[in-house]
């Protein structure tokens, strides 16, 4: 396959793009696509595969997020810094697309999952139309630490698991997959109607798992598979148990190399961003997974995808 590095990068800086609603599309009942784009998208540079950015939300009854300004400290710290009850919501989502417009600018497609709950990111989902303005705080180089799928060069094939909050960075990794490399994916999905087209050169054997179609969950799915021979790299994402689950079934089921499965905790069933932060330091510590970003805290992205 191409050639990659396991390793992780040198950081790249990050910083406040202040993006525009340029339209939504609808892909199924609980998925909307959400193409953010204008002026304040110049300079965004991400690198594709399941590059995280993280929105900066406002709150009820405020018109625009209240950003951290400058000052000293990092920019999570300024940001902890502020009232509570004022400073933005936080919530990060992995970049399905970009493209870059002729006039400098970058359109960019994020997706999501539109719950029942109505958390702060759905909620603003719902209600979001051409013009409106929306602060990310993204990447500005393609090499940057907010990028987790990171197969070794001498990867034989590839294993992909993700539930609907981490299939925009499953369909991208696999678009970004070299042509011919194996690929077993399993992508877990509310609906029937919540399938989409997926486009890759790999040799990808991709299952969908629809929940309103009695199908089993990811973990008892991969679990019950048959794997290819050689060296394989996973790649596993979507809520904690789960997540937890299937890369415990890969390294002490399978087999697998710890330095060959990237395990992402995208939301923790029940738990605010605050608690799940928590929650995930603690579980990364004691079982070598990780979160959406908590290592970015102090230079990029954080906190996870959370309560929609």
């Amino acid at each position: 396959m191409t050639p990659t590095t396991a390793a992780a990068p040198e950081a790249a800086p990050f910083r406040i793009f202040d993006l525009t609603v340029v339209r939504t599309r609808r892909l199924g009942p609980s998925i909307l696509r959400i193409t953010l784009g204008g002026a304040g998208s110049g300079g965004f540079r991400g690198g594709r595969r399941d590059q995280s950015v993280s929105l900066l939300l406002p709150r009820p009854g405020q018109r625009e997020a209240v950003v951290p300004a400058g000052g000293s400290g990092t920019w999570h710290e300024r940001w902890r810094a502020l009232p509570e009850d004022e400073r933005a919501v936080l919530r990060s989502y992995a970049v399905r697309a970009e493209r870059p417009r002729p006039d400098g600018s970058t359109e960019v497609d994020l997706d999501f999952v539109l719950h029942g709950d109505g958390g702060p990111a759905s909620r603003w989902a719902r209600g979001a139309a051409p013009g409106d303005r929306l602060a990310v705080l993204g990447p500005t180089a393609a090499d940057n630490a907010a990028v987790r799928f990171r197969p070794p060069a001498d990867t034989d094939w590839v294993l992909i698991r993700a539930d609907e909050t981490a299939l925009p960075a499953a369909a991208a990794a696999l678009e970004w997959l070299p042509a011919g490399l194996p690929a077993r994916v399993w992508l877990e999905i509310p609906r029937t109607e919540d399938r989409q087209a997926l486009n890759t050169a790999a040799k990808a054997r991709i299952r969908w798992l629809v929940r309103n179609e009695g199908a089993a969950c990811g973990v008892e799915t991969v679990r019950a598979a048959e794997l290819p021979g050689g060296t394989p790299y996973a790649w596993i994402a979507g809520e904690a148990s789960g997540v937890r689950a299937l890369r415990h079934h890969l390294l002490q089921e399978r087999g697998f190399d710890p330095g060959r499965v990237t395990a992402c905790t995208y939301w923790r069933r029940g738990l605010s961003e605050e608690q799940a932060r928590r929650a995930e330091a603690e579980a990364e510590a004691a079982t070598g997974t990780v979160g959406f970003g908590p290592e970015l805290l102090k230079q990029g992205p954080p906190g996870e995808q959370v309560e929609g």
